[in-house]
């Protein structure tokens, strides 16, 4: 923070186009969920890949914490909603699970890890589902 305790804005140049546009963090994080880690097309291509699609999904589910961590731009939808695709859904478990179970362990470590630092609010209900799930991965990887 500033000494005026203020955070200062963040601003990303966009040049994925011909027409580079300037947005703030905040647009640029939830521009980027929508498009990639939220999307339907993206996430079904990388699964559709196999073990390192899965773990880019992962990848970036890890690098929205990190925005989280440093700048504290991620909407809580973002991971509200990344919860409802790869969490809350049984035959999306299975099928990370089954492409890369390491990947998917990790995932539920990030959902478990944004919560605990207080970048993800979630019910208590939700929680303890991924702790149990994660227990089940465990057990999964190490063969119990």
């Amino acid at each position: 923070l500033r000494n005026d305790k203020k955070k200062p804005m963040a601003m990303m140049a966009d040049t994925t186009t011909a027409n580079a546009q300037v947005r703030s963090l905040g647009e640029t994080v939830r521009l980027d969920a929508r498009t990639k880690l939220l999307n339907p097309k993206f996430y079904e291509g990388m699964l559709a890949s196999g073990y390192e699609g899965t773990r880019e999904i992962t990848k970036r589910l890890r690098n929205t914490m990190g925005w989280s961590a440093t700048a504290g731009d991620v909407d809580n939808f973002i991971y509200e909603d990344a919860n409802d695709v790869f969490i809350a859904d049984p035959e999306m478990q299975q099928r990370l699970l089954d492409t890369n179970p390491n990947a998917f362990r990790d995932m539920i470590t990030t959902f478990l890890e944004a919560n605990g630092r207080g970048y993800w609010d979630t019910s208590e209900e939700n929680i303890e589902r991924l702790q149990e799930l994660y227990q089940e991965v465990e057990d999964r990887i190490e063969g119990v």
